[in-house]
């Protein structure tokens, strides 16, 4: 599933083709995908088809195409503070980007059928926090990982404000994906090839709404091994510890002093920035296929811009001329200033690692 997109060089060529063919269209999810490097979830030798538009496969690890993760995103309309259940977690790559949207206060929680897949997403999530400068500009809402069935989670359970299962979900299995979610929640899963959203509107209420046609590995029946019992607990809910209350608020004001400084020194950023070569971004005419029930119909998508296109990729190329002769300047490269910052405090180093999450430089 996938080639919606062109493929790119690096994750944020990936990430601009994806917005360019709408299917990244809000701030929050952009953000979410271009602090997590995708090729950071795949084993050393597929790494070179990371940022092309497909899924990938190899055993039991798997990630879904791009264009897929963006529509999920999109459509749990995550907020900060919201609790996540992933059913299927696989790598963690969906879970990772999940966090940085619900901040410290939220619930993260995922599912894996197989547990060298469940180990492997904890070394990939350690390495993210050791590593990723991206981890001190959010607040993180760290996944926890169990392996199991996600059909046999345990009936007392609590329920989730969101909830995505990433395999093919079968009809008789609807009303159990529906159980785990909360008055208000957001359930999103593939139901009968096509990715649907459900959103919970009361007790026995709920709002169904077909987002894309899509083809999904179905749900892994469950095994009836007699009289071994084979529930899944997912992790409980628990209450942070003062001191990483401390840490937390800390680390956010801070963060707000280093805002509020660079807000100062560059003017309320109205500054012109230096001109860095871009990549040239076309837009182009779409082909869709839209499914309506059972008749497949093809169209093209019109855009009210189309008429103005070929008079803009000539003032493109007459900017392109002139900017040939401006010299080209390098990016500086990136400066954590978070971590700059904690490390220039008059406090213990304990405390500095502390508040660094004992972070790698």
């Amino acid at each position: 599933m996938g080639g919606a997109v062109s493929a790119g060089e690096d994750n944020d060529e990936l990430i601009d083709n994806l917005k360019e063919a709408q299917y990244i269209r809000t701030e929050l999810v952009e953000q979410a995908f271009r602090a997590i490097d995708r090729a950071d979830y795949y084993l050393d030798d597929f790494k070179d088809n990371a940022y092309k538009d497909l899924a990938w496969k190899h055993g039991n690890f798997h990630l879904s195409a791009p264009c897929i993760y963006s529509e999920v995103m999109e459509a749990l309309d995550l907020q900060p503070g919201l609790s996540f259940l992933n059913l299927g977690s696989g790598t963690g790559y969906l879970s990772s980007m999940v966090g940085l949207i619900l901040g410290p206060f939220g619930v993260n929680h995922g599912v894996e059928l197989h547990s060298d897949v469940t180990e492997y997403a904890k070394q990939k999530l350690d390495f993210f926090i050791r590593t990723s400068d991206s981890f001190d500009k959010f607040e993180f809402c760290e996944p926890s990982f169990v392996t199991g069935n996600c059909l046999e989670i345990s009936p007392d359970s609590t329920q989730y404000d969101r909830v995505y299962c990433g395999a093919g979900v079968q009809k008789e299995h609807e009303d159990f994906m529906k159980s785990l979610l909360k008055v208000g929640g957001i359930l999103v899963m593939p139901l009968e090839e096509k990715l649907t959203k459900i959103t919970r509107t009361g007790p026995a209420a709920w709002e169904t709404k077909k987002i894309l046609a899509v083809s999904f590995a179905p749900l892994i029946p469950i095994r009836a091994d007699s009289g071994k019992s084979r529930l899944v607990h997912l992790p409980p809910i628990t209450v942070r510890s003062l001191q990483d209350l401390a840490r937390i608020a800390i680390r956010g004001t801070i963060k707000r002093i280093i805002h509020q400084e660079t807000m100062s020194k560059n003017g309320n950023g109205l500054k012109n920035p230096p001109r860095f070569k871009r990549r040239r971004v076309r837009r182009r005419r779409m082909e869709t296929i839209v499914f309506l029930d059972k008749e497949v119909f093809a169209s093209r998508i019109s855009n009210r811009s189309d008429d103005n296109n070929n008079c803009e990729e000539i003032e493109e190329d007459r900017r392109e001329e002139e900017e040939k002769g401006i010299p080209e300047l390098k990016p500086d490269p990136p400066v954590n200033f978070l971590r700059e910052k904690v490390l220039s405090l008059p406090l213990p180093d304990p405390l500095k690692y502390y508040l660094l999450y004992y972070r790698e430089k």
